[in-house]
C-alpha cells in the first residue's frame, strides 16, 4: 500500500475547525479507494506558538517539513497581532522558503450554490488562475526611514526576475494547454508601471511563442476585474502577478459564492520539496469556534493535494462527494445554509462511503 507523510498546520482562527474536517473526510477517502493511507505529523505553529516563543515557527520548520510529501494548512492571521508578523512568519515563509514559486487557484460554481452574478450559469464560470508566488510585489524589499519625522519615507520594492517570470509564464501555459479551451489571459498593468510589468509582458509574448497550439491574450488588471464580472465565460486559465492575482483570485470566490469554498495549491512544479494545500478564506476570528466554518475550501484543497500525489481516483471521488453535498444542501452559513462545520463534514464522509443525501429544507436558508 501507498503511504504519504501530509504535514498538517492547522495555525490560526478557524484553521484547526477545516483542517480537521479535511483529515477526517481524506481518512473515509483512503479506506474508501484501499490503495494509499496516509501519515499525519501535526506541527501547533501559527500565533500562539508565536505568543509563547517570539516566532510563528521553530527555526528548523522548513526542515522538519521537508520530511513530508504534502503540507496542509489552515489559515494565519490573528487580530492582536500585525498581519505581517504573522504572515511573513509562517505562511509566506513556507511559500519562500520551499520555493512554491506557482499558486494555484480553481474557481467555478458548485452545484446548489448560487453566485452573486444574476445570469451565471455553472459552466460559465470555470477558472484556473496562476499566480507567481515567490517574487514580484511580495518580494518583501523595501524599508522605511527617519520614523516618526515628517521626512518618514516608506518604500516596497516589486522585483521581476527572468527565472522568476518565465517559469510561471512556462507553467501557466502548459497548465492552460491541458484544458479543454488552450486559452490563456495574461494579466499585466505594463501602460502605467512600465518597467517590471513591461518586463513581464515581453516575457510573456517570448513564452508564448513556445506553445503555438494555446490561444493568448493580454488584459490591464483593472480591465480584468470589471471582465470577471460582466464576461465570465470568456475566462478560461489565468496568470498574474503576486498581487494582482492574489486581488482577482479573492474575487473569483466571490463570484463562486462564497471565499469559504476557495481552494489553493502552493506548487512547486519541480518537486524539489513538499508543495502546500490550503483554503484561501483566511482565519476569519469573527466565527472562530462557532462550529460554522465551511470546510469546503479545505476539502477542495485536499483533493487537489491528492491529485498531486498521484492519487487522481481518490480526488474524483472527493470532489464528487463535495459536490453532491452542496447540491444536496447540507451548507454554512456563509452559503445560505444553516449547518455546522460537523454536520457538512459527516455528510462528506458518508458521500464518500456511497451513502445516499437526500435534500433536506433543515440544512437550507435559501433556495
Amino acid at each position: 500500500m501507498r503511504q504519504h507523510r501530509i504535514a498538517a498546520i492547522p495555525a490560526d482562527g478557524i484553521g484547526p475547525e477545516v483542517i480537521a474536517s479535511g483529515l477526517e473526510v481524506l481518512d473515509a477517502v483512503a479506506a474508501r479507494d484501499g490503495g494509499f493511507s496516509l501519515a499525519v505529523d501535526r506541527y501547533d505553529w501559527g500565533s500562539d506558538w508565536y505568543r509563547k516563543h517570539g516566532a510563528m515557527m521553530p527555526p528548523d520548520g522548513l526542515a522538519w517539513l521537508r520530511t513530508a510529501d504534502a503540507i496542509y494548512f489552515g489559515a494565519v492571521g490573528d487580530p492582536n497581532l500585525p498581519d505581517h508578523v504573522t504572515l511573513w512568519g509562517l505562511r509566506l515563509a513556507i511559500c519562500q522558503g520551499l520555493d512554491q514559486y506557482a499558486n494555484v487557484r480553481p474557481t467555478r460554481i458548485l452545484p446548489g450554490v448560487a453566485s452573486p452574478l444574476r445570469d451565471a450559469a455553472p459552466g460559465d464560470l470555470d477558472w484556473l488562475i496562476i499566480r507567481e508566488n515567490s517574487e514580484g510585489e511580495y518580494a518583501g524589499h523595501g524599508g522605511r526611514a527617519h520614523r516618526g519625522l515628517p521626512e518618514e519615507v516608506a518604500t516596497e520594492t516589486a522585483i521581476f526576475t527572468r527565472r522568476g517570470v518565465e517559469r510561471i509564464f512556462t507553467f501557466a501555459f502548459e497548465q492552460a494547454r491541458a484544458r479543454r479551451r488552450k486559452h490563456l489571459t495574461v494579466v499585466t498593468k505594463s501602460n502605467a508601471q512600465r518597467h517590471g510589468m513591461v518586463f513581464w509582458d515581453e516575457i510573456g509574448a517570448l513564452v508564448a511563442s513556445r506553445f503555438p497550439d494555446v490561444t493568448w491574450e493580454k488584459e490591464l488588471v483593472d480591465a480584468m476585474a470589471a471582465r470577471m464580472v460582466r464576461r465570465p465565460a470568456s475566462i478560461d486559465t489565468v496568470v498574474a502577478t503576486n498581487l494582482h492575482a492574489d486581488i482577482l483570485s479573492d474575487l473569483a470566490a466571490a463570484l463562486a459564492g462564497s471565499m469559504g469554498i476557495a481552494p489553493t495549491a502552493n506548487i512547486d512544479p519541480e518537486r524539489r520539496g513538499p508543495s502546500m494545500f490550503e483554503p484561501i478564506h483566511g482565519s476569519a476570528f469573527d466565527i472562530t469556534g462557532k462550529g460554522i466554518a465551511n470546510p469546503v475550501g479545505s476539502l477542495w484543497s485536499a483533493g487537489m493535494m491528492l491529485e498531486h500525489l498521484g492519487e487522481k481516483p481518490a480526488a474524483d471521488l472527493l470532489m464528487r462527494a463535495v459536490e453532491q453535498v452542496c447540491a444536496a444542501g447540507i451548507v454554512t452559513p456563509d452559503l445560505g445554509g444553516r449547518a455546522t462545520t460537523k454536520e457538512v463534514t459527516r455528510a462528506m464522509c458518508e458521500a464518500v462511503r456511497g451513502t445516499n443525501l437526500e435534500p433536506t429544507a433543515n440544512h437550507r436558508t435559501t433556495a
